[in-house]
């Protein structure tokens, strides 16, 4: 059946079928528009893991969400469809994790010997494996004129599609939203810790600008690279935000200024705890403060809107609890941002 025959045939208001792609929809990674890579990878993460089953937990609360978005019209005619998670990766992703632990107690207990720097070098190497995978997934449907979002996983997870996206683009800029400045250099060791993504994409020579919104848990090593970076950095502390907005600013006022600040061709890079931790309780380092839903939907939907194109997204750090709670959210916003991706490159 033809793309066509399945938009003719396909009632948005029914049930989600199970059976179908992410949303219940019923369109192929090749028939769609826009193509999730799932990436379920937790290895360096430094309080508690979980988020490797993020992938997963979305895409099966994702069949709850209803497709109609009021702002366009049979938005999802467009087509979104979620790539099989990669039993590779995953296999990989249990047993360096495993390393990873063992590693991580080394660590914290300062006896960080010659078989636990073997370890370090073990999921090093690893990361470094997955960092060329992602890429390369993410250049084959970018090849084939696809929209893509990157499903993690942990906040390590996209820096091999800001790699791809350096080969696409020459100039790009990222916002960033998060509790996070993710500003570490090699923290705890790891070259690509969840904590570094940040760090480690400023090594990116075609990353012209990086744009943090809601931080609120960072060191001082990270403020300094803040301060000393400001041509290319710019980070709206949460307090500061907040702050604003009682002594009268606007979140309006504030979204403007923010997307001021990026280039023309935007990346953005969601990690979920730069929400309110009620909206995201069992994400794997929750910090009080942060976002409303709708504020950080109205901050992308803005940019959308600002005549600047959002070249790709990813959504990251979603962690399943014992309710379907932190994947409904994960799955709604994750919807939102593909309609809001479709919206700026004018596929609707």
């Amino acid at each position: 059946m033809s793309k066509a025959d399945k938009i003719k045939n396909f009632d948005p208001n029914s049930p989600g079928d199970p059976n179908s792609n992410i949303y219940g929809l019923p369109f192929t990674c090749e028939e769609a528009e826009i193509v999730i890579v799932p990436i379920p990878w937790d290895v360096t993460v430094s309080y508690s893991d979980g988020t490797s089953k993020g992938p997963d937990a979305i895409f099966e609360a994702s069949f709850q969400v209803d497709l109609y978005e009021p702002m366009l019209k049979d938005a999802w005619k467009i087509g979104v469809a979620m790539e099989d998670v990669s039993p590779v990766i995953r296999k990989k992703a249990t047993a360096l994790r495993r390393d990873a632990k063992k590693y991580i107690r080394a660590f914290t207990n300062g006896k960080v010997n010659k078989e636990a720097k073997v370890i370090l070098e073990k999921v090093n190497k690893g990361s470094e494996w997955l960092n060329a995978e992602v890429k390369a997934k993410v250049l084959h449907w970018m090849n084939k004129g696809k929209l893509v979002a990157l499903l993690g996983g942990d906040h390590s997870t996209p820096f091999g599609m800001m790699q791809a996206l350096a080969e696409k683009y020459p100039s790009f800029g990222i916002l960033q939203i998060d509790a996070h400045a993710d500003l570490r250099v090699a923290f705890e060791g790891f070259t690509y810790s969840h904590a570094s993504i940040m760090y480690n994409a400023l090594t990116i020579p075609q990353v012209s600008k990086l744009v943090q919104v809601g931080i609120r848990d960072y060191c001082q090593q990270e403020n300094e690279l803040i301060h000393a970076n400001k041509e290319r950095v710019k980070t709206f502390f949460d307090r500061d935000l907040k702050h604003e907005n009682y002594l009268g600013k606007s979140w309006a006022e504030q979204v403007d200024v923010i997307v001021a600040q990026l280039p023309k061709h935007v990346y953005i890079s969601f990690d979920i705890d730069g929400l309110d931790p009620k909206l995201c309780p069992n994400t794997g380092t929750p910090v009080a403060g942060g976002f409303e839903f709708e504020q950080a939907a109205y901050l992308i939907q803005k940019v959308a809107q600002s005549g600047k194109k959002i070249i790709a997204f990813d959504l990251n750090e979603v962690s399943p609890g014992k309710d379907e709670w932190d994947a409904n959210v994960g799955a709604r916003m994750l919807f939102r941002m593909c309609n809001m991706m479709a919206l700026s490159n004018e596929k609707i």
